[in-house]
């Protein structure tokens, strides 16, 4: 049975990562490739769906890439030079093989394989309408409402299809899809979620990150721009943007945490911008100390920029394990106190006797970075100081990011110092949101039209929450049926 690592619930969890290609003998090879290289965006599941020309193959499983597609004759399977994947962590519904996507349907118009990033904010009010019309749902994700409102549009072309569908739904979402004749991209109209398009010699890509195509050798072209649908056939490649155009409001914490430090997105090196947010953090929040540590591995970047901009030695005072993955066994109860030191270590020479600087990127229930610190304290650090390269996460999100309830978020509850006191360091620090938005080369943050979601800190919501809003009971049940995740 998957679990995930009880010892890593600190930090907010992946959404999912999609990857399709169009026009190469190798496809299936390619998408498993390109989905190993966005591992870190889903590790519960995978799944890719090929077409041969005349038969659709499929193979999904649970697990890491790796586990469902290192073997040659799984490979060999999926047949045909097109191509749609997908890695999973489940925003909504279980962690069971139904829920595993790409989904497929057959449709009047032939056979759809739909893999989606993001969550939808109306997919609850939306399932009802088509349970009463007779639809007949058999996962309990959103992205199966998609499918619906695609099979049961009255247009004739899958093009004009998928607009009617897409027009009826809320929140985000980059889609990779196939049909019997082309690879399609959607990304949402305020461009949310990223999604971009590469070229291997004549084959064209889609993925949720530029490193998925570094890893195959293909070559960046651009990002799939908000609310435009990208067609890849044997035509070519060609543009449809059916929705009014407006503002982009693209996950602040792509930058943050979820995206590959090696990605560019949205024409920003992820590297280069969490250098920045720890140079903007060092210069608001600096106090005296021997030396800045990172809480790794997703603190690195930050604290080499808050390091190099305070003048103070950059060292690896805590080592992860990084053999201890999100499935890890639940340990007994008696040896349940070792708890953090399952992925993290002190090094020791490097803390004892020394004021440290701990960087990381969030904070979210405060259980993991509490005994974080106790652990350098253990260590001989004589005082230990927290930085965090995010502002206080305040908010859940519900645009595809898996977030605890509001009254579980340590910054939902508590002030800086009273986080501060709980986590038991002797100061904590968060990036100003002015100063996370200058990070990624804004002035600042605009109040009026901000120029990304960053709902998590400040509560502003660019989509209403339309399933999330004053609903109790059952409405957010999805399904009657229980089962075994095996």
């Amino acid at each position: 049975m998957l679990t995930t690592n009880p010892y890593d619930d600190d930090h907010l969890r992946e959404e999912c990562g999609v990857f399709g290609i169009f026009g190469h003998p190798e496809a299936a090879a390619h998408v498993a490739l390109g989905l190993h290289a966005l591992q870190h965006r889903g590790q519960e599941a995978a799944g890719i769906v090929t077409f041969d020309g005349g038969q659709f193959h499929n193979h999904r499983g649970l697990g890491h890439v790796e586990d469902n597609f290192g073997s040659e004759a799984v490979i060999r399977k999926l047949k045909g030079p097109m191509a749609v994947g997908h890695v999973r962590y489940s925003t909504t519904g279980e962690t069971l093989l139904r829920n595993v996507q790409p989904l497929f349907a057959e449709m009047e118009f032939g056979g759809l394989a739909l893999g989606h990033n993001g969550n939808l904010t109306n997919a609850m009010a939306l399932r009802r309408q088509l349970v009463r019309r007779g639809c007949l749902f058999q996962s309990t994700t959103d992205t199966e409402v998609i499918i619906h409102l695609i099979a049961i549009s009255l247009y004739s072309t899958v093009e004009d299809r998928l607009i009617d569908a897409l027009r009826q739904i809320e929140g985000a979402y980059s889609l990779v899809a196939a049909t019997k004749d082309s690879v399609i991209g959607v990304r949402d109209p305020l461009g949310i979620r990223p999604l971009c398009l590469g070229k291997l010699d004549k084959s064209w890509i889609l993925a949720s990150e530029s490193c998925a195509l570094d890893i195959i050798g293909a070559e960046f072209v651009r990002d799939v721009e908000p609310g435009e649908i990208v067609i890849l056939s044997a035509d070519g490649i060609r543009s449809v943007k059916p929705f009014v155009k407006r503002s982009s409001r693209f996950c602040i914490f792509e930058y943050i945490y979820f995206a590959r430090p090696d990605s560019v997105v949205e024409g920003t090196s992820v590297y280069e911008a969490r250098k920045r947010i720890g140079s903007e953090l060092a210069r608001e929040s600096l106090v005296p100390a021997d030396v800045v540590v990172p809480v790794p591995d997703s603190g690195v970047p930050a604290a080499i920029g808050f390091a190099a901009e305070a003048k103070i030695p950059f060292e690896l005072g805590i080592i992860r394990n990084h053999y201890v993955g999100r499935t890890f066994i639940q340990p007994t109860d008696n040896i349940r106190h070792t708890g953090v030191k399952m992925k993290h270590n002190a090094n020791r020479p490097m803390l004892a006797g020394k004021r440290v600087i701990l960087v990381d990127d969030s904070i979210v229930r405060g259980t993991t970075s509490r005994k974080i610190v106790e652990m350098v304290r253990q260590a001989g650090a004589t005082e230990v100081h927290m930085r965090i390269s995010s502002p206080p996460t305040t908010h859940s999100c519900y645009f595809g990011i898996d977030t605890p309830e509001r009254e579980k978020l340590l910054a939902a509850r508590y002030d800086v110092e009273g986080m501060a006191k709980l986590i038991g360091v002797d100061s904590l620090a968060f990036i100003s949101i002015d100063g996370l938005y200058r990070a990624v080369g804004e002035p600042g943050r605009d109040s009026a039209e901000p120029q990304f979601c960053d709902a998590c800190f400040t509560g502003d919501y660019p989509i209403a929450p339309t399933d999330y809003m004053g609903k109790t009971g059952d409405s957010k049940q999805l399904s009657l049926l229980t089962e075994d995740s095996h």
